[in-house]
């Protein structure tokens, strides 16, 4: 059976050491070909880097400055991407990324790979799923 993430290259955006590695291994066991974190802005060269993956893991805050920008750009060059934040307010992303699943840390490694395979583009995009603050229920669609 093939995994939901085989071959992809994935960019991780994450400044808790763990928490980064235990994605890596994660990303990895359900078929990822390659996996780079990054625990700071400055180790990222926007779109430059971006366009060598084919999608992202973006934790809200790294060291203290946010990656909305960063994910704008994303979003401009069509690299599909998740939020994975344990930031509690999920109001902001819902604003500027209504189309961009947020998942809440603590979260699950499934719901995880889950939604990075939806923003890719695999898996059922009709599968609804909670926002991360709110508990209010919308359609996930994918972000490619």
């Amino acid at each position: 059976m093939p995994h939901l993430l085989d071959g992809l290259r994935i960019l991780v955006l994450e400044d808790e050491f763990l928490i980064a590695m235990e994605v890596e291994q994660l990303c990895r066991d359900h078929g990822a070909n390659e996996v780079v974190v990054a625990r700071d802005l400055t180790e990222v060269d926007g779109r430059k880097i971006a366009l060598q993956f084919d999608v992202a893991i973006v934790d809200l805050m790294l060291g203290g400055a946010s990656t909305l920008e960063f994910a704008a750009g994303l979003r401009e060059t069509g690299v599909p991407f998740v939020f994975a934040s344990g930031y509690s307010d999920a109001h902001e992303i819902q604003v500027s990324f209504p189309e961009v699943r947020l998942v809440s840390k603590p979260y699950s490694g499934q719901d995880l790979v889950e939604a990075v395979a939806l923003a890719y583009g695999r898996g059922s995009p009709g599968v609804e799923t909670d926002t991360a603050a709110s508990g209010s229920r919308f359609n996930v669609q994918p972000s490619r």
